[in-house]
């Protein structure tokens, strides 16, 4: 019998929830990430961490800085490591030229709001998005409450 593999629950490797804090998205695009084989394997051992990670923009490439990626140990003995190295991103002309003239414009930033797989790839989800001020950041934290109640409610009631 030719079964298929299953597939995972989930290829999510990360996600950044404090760019969904920080920031409003506005637009979302997936980019390819040109990786080292030792980051790939951290990358299977979940270690990475995006926080405080944004994309930049020179001469006409994407640019992903501030991923830390934290070699394993049995890498780290062969090669010189920079974990917060500049990664660069892989989009389309079209996308590219987008992403540019929209963070020229005021208030727009573009951040990575998460790596995940498809198929045997990393893909980094970058975003289009505005930063929040802290009246913002308490009015979506209410509502967020809000919303989680009246979950429970429900609950309760049905």
């Amino acid at each position: 019998m030719n079964k298929k593999k299953s597939k995972q629950a989930s290829n999510t490797i990360i996600i950044n929830k404090k760019a969904r804090y920080d920031y409003q998205i506005e637009d979302r695009f997936e980019a390819g990430l040109v990786l080292q084989g030792w980051e790939v394997k951290s990358l299977r051992a979940g270690k990475v961490q995006l926080t405080d990670c944004y994309v930049t923009f020179v001469h006409g490439e994407a640019w992903l800085l501030g991923a830390l990626i934290t070699p394993l140990p049995t890498v780290s003995t062969h090669f010189v490591i920079d974990q917060q190295r500049t990664r660069k991103l892989l989009l389309t002309k079209r996308e590219l030229a987008k992403l540019i003239i929209a963070t020229q414009q005021k208030g727009y930033t573009c951040i990575c709001t998460g790596l995940y797989w498809k198929q045997h790839l990393v893909k980094a989800e970058i975003a289009l998005a505005i930063g929040k001020q802290k009246h913002d950041k308490r009015a979506s934290e209410k509502e967020r409450d809000w919303n989680r109640e009246k979950q429970r409610i429900m609950q309760k009631n049905g």
